[in-house]
């Protein structure tokens, strides 16, 4: 760096970043320029010893040693304090989990976004409670970053989307990631002990996908692959956001140890020849015991092809298993991903075209100056990336929002919404939909009847006072306020309410069931019985007159009944709300004075049963006869139905014949065959 580049810089315009890696620490110096961002200084640095283990900080003092070096070398070179710092946690620190969630619905409603978003919930819990268990002895905790729905069912039928639909069970298979707390604070921590303030924080494959996949190509089903030295991090990007993350336990570290087994050298001379292969054709070397190898790059690699092959079905296999398919395109970053040969192999693997995985390095980073030495390659991505998205975006990658009083931190990297705030808060995702009672299912005379139980009241959401829903926008400062759902209350009746409904009939001014020989469950139970699930209740129906009197005990040989104020025989049919008064018969002769008077009074009329129904006809001049009913009695004849029946007291009647009081008469039409 000239000294006349360093009068030009103005300690409040750069933004000073480090890549915290598991072998080195990067650190960049840069600005931004209108559109371009501009590097202006670089440092990178070694541990000396294990520091880091799979992004993980395992020893804080020895990466903050080497940190503060790179720091304070930066510092001498540039000719001012560094204070603040934008960092990035490492995405193979992620842990995903897939998990399955149902559900039972009520069929009779259309399924609604709320309902969708309980169950999605209801699934990150159960992977947050899935990996809790899995690292119950570890002490590490995790908070969700990110989830995808691999897919949804409709009474187990695989839906593109269940909104609207109706059905009786609903499930969700999805894909949850999480952050350990320890990653963020034990980052934070370092930078405490180096005196830099962490102004910005957001995670490697975001960092990446940055700079190596233009926003424009983000709504494509697309891969990132950081292939580095102990795993390779997959990130996978979809509808303009990363919807999941995995991680293969394989990467550069496993063609060097091949190399250095098929030619018996040691780790670092190995280390130096996988890094040349991709620089030169031809390679000079001793074995561990002198012996010389002068070989192609060729030949090399066809010694280890099999190894590299497995290296690219592996991270292939990841792929598929977090995407559920091949991804249209596979951009590839990290020192890893430089071996040759590896794109072809995964292209296969893959079963895509070669040209659809590639190798990103910084010359496709948009609007980018270097005024020191050129960063080139595929391993400076992320280190440049952590710096041009801590300017893009200035607001932290981590929100602060409250619920129910509780603050809480939210990882910032996509929309989030009050669905994430309560899955961070630990919000029982049960809580949010009210379930509705249990039904009561029960057997009257054989026949299956189910008694429905209540529906309950959803969970009332407030956002900043006003009510909101769960997939409402949130941001910064915001305040959530939860009412839970309550529950429907299960089905329940007793005795006396189960029957009060069905056939009844007044019985000399007593209100009484159509029913003899009530028995639950083959035993005689009082009325207030509270109905149990899965009983069965029997009685014998009364049908008739004959039937009702036996109940009673009544001679129906000196009674006569009356029903509905008509006198019938013993085998007329009861019907629902029928009056039924019994007159013995030595009070006939003065009950049917008692008629004769009210007919004078009702000015001569007389009462006739035609289908079930009282019908009241004036007398006339002469006597009544079959065809005057018709007048009284709407029954449309102009338009045949099939065959006209007609009958009085149940035998045929002509339209001339006579009737009388207390006649019954049928009249309806009979389809022909």
């Amino acid at each position: 760096m000239t000294e006349s580049t360093l009068v030009q810089i103005n300690p409040h315009e750069v933004v000073f970043s480090l890549d915290i890696g598991t072998k080195s620490v990067v650190g960049i110096i840069a600005k931004q320029e209108g559109e371009k961002f501009i590097v202006i200084d670089v440092e990178m640095m070694e541990y000396s010893m294990r520091a880091m283990y799979d992004g993980q900080i395992h020893d804080i003092d020895k990466v903050a040693q080497v940190a503060r070096k790179v720091k304070e070398k930066l510092e001498n070179r540039v000719g001012f304090k560094l204070t603040k710092v934008a960092i990035a946690a490492a995405g193979r620190a992620l842990k995903t989990c897939r998990v399955q969630v149902s559900r039972e619905v009520d069929h009779s409603k259309e399924i609604d976004q709320a309902t969708i978003n309980s169950l999605e919930v209801e699934g990150i819990q159960k992977a947050q409670k899935m990996l809790d268990q899995e690292i119950e002895n570890k002490g590490i905790k995790y908070y969700c970053v990110g989830y995808t729905v691999v897919n949804y069912y409709l009474n187990e039928s695989r839906m593109i989307s269940l909104k609207g639909h109706k059905g009786d069970t609903i499930d969700a298979d999805i894909l949850a990631t999480f952050l350990p707390h320890i990653v963020v604070d034990s980052l934070y921590s370092v930078m405490n002990k180096i005196g830099l303030e962490v102004v910005h924080l957001t995670l490697e494959p975001i960092a990446a996908i940055h700079v190596a996949i233009p926003p424009k190509l983000r709504l494509l089903n697309l891969a990132l692959v950081d292939i580095g030295a102990g795993t390779s991090d997959i990130a996978i990007t979809q509808d303009g956001t990363i919807v999941s993350y995995a991680m293969a336990s394989v990467a550069g570290d496993e063609i060097t140890e091949a190399i250095a087994k098929e030619f018996l050298l040691d780790f670092n001379t190995a280390e130096r020849l996988k890094i040349e292969l991709n620089k030169k054709e031809s390679h000079e070397f001793e074995d561990i015991v002198g012996i010389p190898y002068t070989l192609t790059t060729k030949e090399i690699l066809e010694k280890i092809a099999h190894v590299i092959e497995n290296l690219a079905s592996e991270i292939a296999e990841k792929v598929i298993e977090y995407n559920g398919k091949s991804p249209s395109a596979v951009f590839c970053i990290g020192g890893g991903s430089q071996i040759p040969t590896l794109t072809k192999y995964l292209a296969n693997k893959l079963a895509l075209r070669p040209e659809r995985v590639v190798v990103r390095g910084t010359e496709i980073i948009e609007n980018i100056e270097f005024s020191c030495e050129k960063l080139e390659g595929p391993e400076f991505i992320t280190p440049i990336g952590i710096g041009i998205i801590s300017v893009k975006e200035r607001d932290d990658n981590f929100i602060e929002v409250s619920v129910n009083n509780d603050l809480i931190k939210l990882f910032n990297a996509k929309k989030l919404l009050v669905s994430d705030a309560l899955i961070r808060a630990g919000v029982n995702a049960k809580k949010l939909i009210a379930r509705r009672g249990k039904n009561l299912t029960i057997y009257v005379n054989g026949q299956m009847k189910i008694i429905k139980g209540s529906f309950g009241e959803p969970a009332k959401i407030y956002l900043n006072g006003k009510y909101s829903s769960l997939d409402e926008q949130v941001h910064h400062k915001d305040q959530i306020h939860i009412e839970g759902a309550i529950d429907g209350v299960d089905a329940s009746i007793l005795l006396k309410d189960l029957i009060k409904d069905m056939n009844r009939v007044n019985f000399n001014g007593l209100d009484i069931n159509l029913m003899n020989k009530l028995l639950v469950n083959e035993k005689e139970v009082p009325m207030d019985y509270e109905i149990m699930e899965g009983d069965r209740i029997t009685f014998v129906e009364i049908h008739n007159v004959e039937d009702l009197l036996k109940r009673f005990n009544i001679d129906d040989k000196k009674t006569n009944v009356r029903v509905n104020g008509i006198e019938v025989g013993k085998m007329h049919l009861l019907k629902h709300k029928d009056e039924i008064v019994t007159v013995e018969e030595k009070e006939k002769i003065a009950f049917d004075k008692k008629t004769v008077y009210e007919n004078r009074i009702e000015d001569n009329k007389i009462k006739i049963i035609v289908n079930e129904q009282v019908v009241e006809i004036p007398k006339k001049g002469r006597p009544l006869i079959f065809v005057d009913i018709f007048e009284y009695f709407d029954f449309d004849r102009t338009k045949a139905k099939g065959s006209l029946i007609t009958k009085l007291n149940g035998l045929k009647v002509g339209y001339t014949d006579t009737i009388k009081d207390g006649d019954k008469i049928e009249i309806y039409w009979k389809k022909n065959n």
